[in-house]
């Protein structure tokens, strides 16, 4: 498994050094990531996002469907089923989609996490002798040991003349972005604050600031899609809340990528929202309704081939259970045979077919 995410967080990490390369700056080079990761996913987000905005014009349908087949639970999933079929719609196209967001989140951890063996991909023994070569220079692991490879970087950088040259792939990586150290987690800073300055201001500004992102992003996607119900408003509140939490016990370069992340998706889904309402109203017109139409003659033929190979299918049990039948009254036999100790009145079989009251007797 550490071997299969090693090669999941390859071309992020590719992506990520790459951005670091150019710009020399730590935290553009996560947002430039969020960025290009955004613009790759959005062809394919774009027919999730047409679906769903499809779907909501379809709510006074689908709420009379529900209504009429309350009872019937069945007939009601066959309505919806054609309703879907008939406006060209697949409810489940989103699925997918929203969870392609947490291996990529996952992915970046790793590689702000342990940029020696992710972001710069050095091997664990290259690992091993520059933390050997680090120590041996007087570094020292001070808090969470989780972050170890962090705060070797970060000796690396501040020491920059002695490992230069030194490890084939090493880069001299500065986690400094706007006067912030991105590599630093912001529960830390509780003890020094309110002092400490914007460096330690910003850090616990951060995980409010994805959060306040966040939110906004929420409330954009709830207008957008009026029916998701109380679940959806709940996810509304539940979502910034977890940022803030998340962010204070991770390190600050996460934050970078949340309120990155969630500010792209806030100007997509005000620009996708506009456009593909746009779209759909054109789609209202005759030409794209004939395709619909097409689209559920289609389906139509393919529900009317399934009842023909079902009734046929139906049709041929039957016959072979009435030959069968037919079969056990020329042999003269009527049924399963029984024991007339198992009898009761006119019932055969109350004590069973093989009833014996003898049997446990010696």
């Amino acid at each position: 498994m550490s071997q299969l995410g090693y090669y999941i967080c390859v071309p992020f990490a590719w992506l990520t050094r790459l951005f670091y390369s150019l710009t020399g700056s730590y935290g553009l080079a996560i947002i430039l990531f969020t960025l290009v990761v955004k613009l790759i996913l959005l062809p394919f987000q774009l027919k999730s996002k047409k679906s769903m905005l499809r779907m909501n014009r379809m709510q006074g349908k689908i709420q009379d469907i529900q209504t009429r087949f309350a009872n019937n639970k069945q007939r009601q999933q066959e309505e919806m089923a054609e309703l879907y079929a008939k406006e060209g719609i697949n409810p489940m196209s989103g699925c997918l989609w929203s969870l392609i967001p947490f291996p990529i989140l996952i992915a970046l951890y790793n590689i702000i996490r342990q940029p020696l063996r992710y972001f710069m991909m050095l091997s664990t023994d290259t690992v091993d002798k520059i933390r050997e070569l680090a120590t041996s220079m007087g570094w020292e692991l001070t808090g969470n040991k989780a972050y170890e490879q962090i705060g070797l970087a970060k000796y690396v950088h501040e020491n920059w003349s002695s490992f230069q040259g030194q490890f084939k792939g090493l880069i001299d990586l500065d986690y400094n972005f706007i006067g912030l150290d991105l590599s630093e987690v912001a529960n830390t800073k509780f003890n020094i604050f309110p002092g400490g300055g914007w460096p330690v201001w910003g850090l616990l500004l951060l995980p409010l600031i994805a959060a306040a992102v966040q939110m906004m992003l929420s409330v954009i996607s709830m207008k957008a899609s009026p029916s998701t119900g109380n679940s959806g408003k709940g996810m509304m509140y539940i979502m910034p809340l977890m940022t803030v939490i998340w962010g204070m016990m991770f390190p600050a370069a996460l934050c970078i990528y949340w309120i990155a992340n969630a500010g792209f998706q806030v100007l997509q889904e005000l620009i996708l929202n506009k456009r593909i309402n746009a779209i759909l109203d054109r789609e209202e017109t005759d030409k794209e309704r004939e395709k619909r139409e097409k689209r559920y003659a289609k389906y139509q033929q393919q529900r009317e081939r399934l009842a023909e190979q079902q009734q046929r299918y139906g049709q041929s049990q039957p016959q072979g259970s009435r030959k069968k039948l037919q079969q056990r009254k020329e042999s003269g036999r009527s049924g399963p045979s029984t024991n007339e100790n198992g009898r009761v009145g006119q019932r055969p079989y109350a004590r069973g077919r093989s009833y014996s009251e003898d049997h446990y007797q010696e």
